[in-house]
């Protein structure tokens, strides 16, 4: 009887000590150190939530900038967020490949299939990546141009200023946050909101 007296007090204090006491100790110094991160990094315009920084959102206007597609059902359905888990010979894989080149070609004219990066066709690991290629970014501008009115010269200048380099200056490549572009070509389209 001493024994099982013995392993439900391990039992309890360990479930007391993981389980309620750790993640409360995290979270307090979570929202006092990173309080905007460890709400979600929401993005807010008029005081309305509309997205959140870190994960990926839809965006088929032609005055916008697209983010990476997602294999997610709807697009970017941030409740089941995975891969397709299509292998490259897999028809369906290339049929919805083939369905994003058309569509780029047709918002984009006289864009050949040379200049689009694979990041723009293929769904992301996760299926809600939140940022595309400098490239998959500026191939993007004669189409935002002519929706918006807006010059090529300063659509150009609004992505360099929004490419954040390698992760901690080493790991992946540079990339832009689609939301952050977005939000900056909202704000240069409605100034007063």
């Amino acid at each position: 009887m001493k024994w099982l007296r013995s392993i439900l007090g391990v039992t309890l204090g360990t479930w007391l000590l993981v389980g309620l006491a750790y993640p409360l100790v995290m979270t307090g110094i979570s929202q006092v150190l990173f309080p905007y991160q460890a709400n979600g990094s929401v993005v807010k315009t008029r005081g309305q939530v509309v997205a959140s920084l870190h994960v990926g959102q839809y965006y088929h206007q032609p005055q916008y900038f697209w983010g990476r597609p997602s294999a997610t059902t709807p697009p970017y359905n941030s409740y089941v967020s995975a891969p397709s888990n299509l292998g490259p010979t897999n028809k369906l894989l290339v049929d919805h490949v083939k369905a994003r080149i058309k569509a780029l070609q047709q918002s984009i004219p006289g864009l050949k299939v040379s200049q689009i990066p694979i990041s723009l066709v293929e769904s992301s690991g996760s299926g809600l990546d939140p940022d595309i290629s400098v490239q998959s970014a500026l191939i993007q501008i004669p189409r935002i141009a002519h929706a918006t009115g807006l010059s090529s010269g300063f659509l150009t200048r609004l992505v360099d200023q929004h490419v954040a380099g390698p992760q901690f200056g080493v790991f992946g490549r540079s990339r832009i946050n689609v939301m952050e572009l977005n939000l900056a070509v909202y704000k240069t389209l409605h100034p007063h909101s």
